[in-house]
């Protein structure tokens, strides 16, 4: 997946070659954002272009404007996982949260060498 963030929105796009451009939305909200361009130059400020719009437009309706990803999630899992993990966390000598991101982190971590 390609991605660019502005202001915290991150802003997935792919190549369409038949339009000769970049076409992508900013992910994680409800609220649709699009952006386009034909180069990745383009595309940066046409991402950022569309996140001020998209801010502007929030703040002249009067609405709060939708905020991705808020570094909390609830994960529901068997209790017997929790006390595993729970104990590991412990025996590590970190918080459960602590262990948690770490273990997210490691999971993830090839995604952003792509």
């Amino acid at each position: 997946m390609n991605a660019l963030t502005y202001k915290g929105y991150t802003g997935v796009f792919e190549f369409y070659p038949d339009d000769e451009a970049f076409h992508g939305q900013v992910a994680g909200i409800r609220d649709v954002v699009h952006f386009t361009g034909s180069s990745i130059d383009e595309l940066k400020q046409a991402l950022a272009d569309s996140v001020e719009d998209y801010l502007e437009f929030c703040a002249e309706q009067g609405k709060e404007p939708q905020r991705p990803y808020s570094g909390r999630f609830n994960v529901r899992i068997a209790p017997e996982l929790h006390q595993r993990i729970a104990s590991r966390a412990a025996a590590d000598g970190k918080s459960l949260n602590a262990w948690v991101a770490e273990a997210l982190g490691k999971a993830t971590a090839d995604q952003h060498t792509r």
